[in-house]
């Protein structure tokens, strides 16, 4: 097990992770390579709940004293809640971004299995290990 890289999660290239929950649920975060890239984050922009999100089209958008980046959906489903924590406190998402700074819980509309998305070991390996 990596650190920055629980193994309960799986990964999506473009920067998001997803934690598969009970009843088809998942809930969805920045994963440690994109927050430290990223620096200290300003602001994030989410969809509201009920939104219906599609697996690699823009969910939102996370705001730095870098950039303005998208969020691309790691799996497509609707936003059963957003976390509401990071209205007031956006920088959760570098301090916690396995915990208390995760972004979208939602309800998958397909398997995890068929959301080609990458366990730890796979992210590494697609980070060239450095991370």
């Amino acid at each position: 097990m990596h650190p920055h890289y629980p193994d309960d999660r799986l990964y999506h290239r473009d920067a998001l992770w997803l934690k598969p929950l009970d009843g088809g649920e998942a809930l969805v975060g920045v994963n440690h390579h994109a927050q430290q890239s990223l620096g200290t984050v300003m602001y994030v922009d989410l969809p509201r709940v009920g939104t219906l999100i599609r697996q690699g089209a823009p969910l939102g958008t996370i705001e730095s004293g870098k950039a303005v980046s998208d969020l691309i959906a790691p799996a497509g489903g609707l936003v059963l809640e957003v976390n509401a924590a990071l209205r007031g406190n956006p920088a959760l998402v570098n301090r916690e971004p396995y915990g208390d700074g995760w972004l979208l819980r939602v309800r998958l509309d397909a398997p995890i299995s068929e959301a080609g998305l990458l366990d730890a070991a796979g992210y590494l390996a697609f980070l060239g290990a450095g991370a």
